[in-house]
């Protein structure tokens, strides 16, 4: 842990390397969403982004990431969420910790992935039928 918050710098947070866009999840090539919310809230309002087969949703949450850590893969892009990215922040330094080095915090909470998933936005990020096929 000492040596991941050495690398968490002035530099490093002004440059905004740990966060992520819901618009540049989209694009990635393949990812998955860490939903790290509570069994209650991913109940109440789940995320499942089914129409980007690029991208995998998964709840585990905060208090079961140590457990179930080996579940993540080590080679995808991690973007980790929850609505005040508090719980995300948290993950996200436990990850790093834990040899994880493509892990990001969802910038945004819920508003951003709303917004992203607008009529407009999400034709835009989906793949045509054409190219689905």
């Amino acid at each position: 842990m000492e040596q991941v918050l050495k690398r968490l710098t002035f530099e490093f947070f002004g440059s905004g390397q740990h966060k992520l866009t819901p618009e540049k999840l989209f694009e990635t090539e393949s990812a998955v969403l860490l939903d790290v919310r509570s069994r209650e809230e991913a109940a109440s309002v789940s995320i499942h982004l089914s129409a980007h087969p690029n991208i995998e949703s998964c709840n585990i949450p905060v208090d079961e990431v140590p457990d179930r850590v080996d579940e993540l893969p080590k080679d995808r892009l991690i973007a980790v969420f929850c609505p005040a990215h508090v719980r995300s922040s948290i993950v996200y330094a436990f990850l790093l910790t834990k040899g994880f080095e493509q892990v990001r915090v969802l910038e945004g909470g819920y508003g951003a992935l709303t917004e992203a998933v607008k009529p407009g936005k999400l034709l835009k990020s989906i793949p045509s039928k054409d190219q689905r096929r």
